[in-house]
């Protein structure tokens, strides 16, 4: 088989954000050959750069690389509009689906590039009326024209912030330890939050358990009457163990003044999901003076809004949780537009499923004893988050602190 080369383009801050080398790498790894046939590097800090690469491979493994170099932002100087084709059936893309990230994306149609509303990972993109926007799998219908291969398809690649909060809190996305700075993480933490509320955005927290647990209760508590916390995602557990210390003052089943097993406390998960399940919502729970603190009393009671998504390991479950895993998906889909940053505190599994649904424009804190849940969410393509692998109920603490939220 013949070898052909093809010509692509890159544009920006593409040598300190380390662009330039993902897009040689991508070359070679695939087994293709290049030159770099113009560098022009910006003198200024503010400065763009721009390069020109040819690669020659056999077509195969040309079409491949094209595709590659697409996502980390490479462009071929003459654009053909983007293929479109219509889905055959109802929740099923059409082959060669041109699958998302969750970077900002366009797409050119009828000459024009259009941006892709609501970035997302593992998507499709969906054209209709002169717009573009991604869409699961799940939710295609028959005949939507769908972007098939990459050919009119320009991404947008992350790179380091140039100034302002977002510059200082990219220092924590190297390598995860627990050796880091904790007190300056918790402060660009804390700054990157002020900033962020300064600009209209809000602040996604996703709660595990180990809050109730760690007995961190009163220090969330105190950042959402402070203001700080503008949507929650949860699951089942947070709520039951929440409501269990609220009813009872335990915890798993342990005294969370005490540290001691209460006398019949293995039950007391399931008591206060009944007791909660018999009053019918939170809101009613509150009002009924079942529930009169903790971190479910406190979101109801400051108006703030929150989705709690079920497994199927949930005990009850608690009235609000979604157990429809596609209905939980829609509902946090819905949360997303006008987030500013999320923090997602000691759970792995929301935390990953929160990532998947985030643009890469949304900064990610991910903070959790397990180092391993930390490096799980940038594994999986949460590219922006960073990490803190510290006790839960201490970064909770000193970022109230930090934050005036008392």
């Amino acid at each position: 088989m013949s070898v052909e080369t093809e010509v692509v383009e890159l544009r920006g801050h593409i040598i300190d954000s380390l662009i330039l080398p993902r897009a040689l790498d991508e070359i070679v790894e695939a087994g293709a050959d290049y030159t770099i046939a113009t560098l022009e590097v910006g003198k200024h800090h503010t400065d763009a750069s721009y390069a020109r690469l040819e690669i020659t491979a056999e077509r195969e493994v040309l079409d491949r690389v094209i595709g590659r170099l697409a996502d980390v932002g490479a462009t071929q100087p003459v654009a053909a509009d983007a293929h479109l084709m219509g889905a055959d059936a109802d929740g099923v893309f059409p082959e060669g689906f041109y699958s998302t990230t969750n970077l900002p994306t366009q797409v050119r149609v009828d000459g024009a590039w259009i941006d892709v509303e609501h970035p997302e990972m593992d998507c499709g993109i969906v054209v209709a009326d002169g717009r573009a926007r991604t869409i699961p799998m799940i939710e295609v219908t028959n005949g939507d024209a769908i972007v098939c291969s990459h050919t009119g398809v320009k991404v947008e690649p992350l790179e380091r912030p140039r100034e302002g909060p977002r510059q200082s809190f990219s220092f924590m996305s190297s390598e995860i330890s627990s050796e880091k700075p904790q007190g300056l993480m918790v402060e660009r933490i804390a700054d990157l939050a002020r900033s962020v509320k300064a600009d209209g955005g809000r602040i996604l927290w996703v709660l595990g358990p180990a809050v109730v647990h760690t007995g961190s209760i009163d220090a969330f508590c105190a950042l959402v009457r402070a203001g700080w916390v503008d949507v929650v995602f949860a699951g089942n557990a947070l709520a039951t163990h929440d409501s269990e210390a609220a009813i009872y003052g335990t915890s798993l089943g342990v005294s969370l003044t005490e540290g001691i097993p209460a006398e019949h406390g293995h039950e007391h998960h399931i008591r206060s999901i009944n007791r909660v399940r018999r009053a019918g919502s939170f809101e009613r729970a509150v009002a009924d003076g079942i529930l009169e603190r903790g971190i479910m009393h406190t979101l109801v009671t400051h108006g703030v809004d929150y989705a709690l998504a079920g497994s199927v390991r949930d005990d009850g479950p608690m009235p609000e949780v979604i157990t429809d895993m596609v209905e939980a998906q829609r509902q946090m889909r819905a949360r997303v537009p006008g987030l500013g940053m999320a923090i997602m505190v000691s759970t792995m599994l929301h935390s990953i499923a929160t990532g998947n649904i985030l643009p890469a424009s949304v900064p990610l804190v991910c903070v959790d004893i397990n180092p391993a849940a930390v490096t799980k969410l940038v594994d999986r393509g949460s590219i922006q988050s960073v990490g803190m692998v510290t006790d839960v109920g201490l970064f909770l603490r000193r970022l109230a602190d930090a934050l005036g939220a008392h």
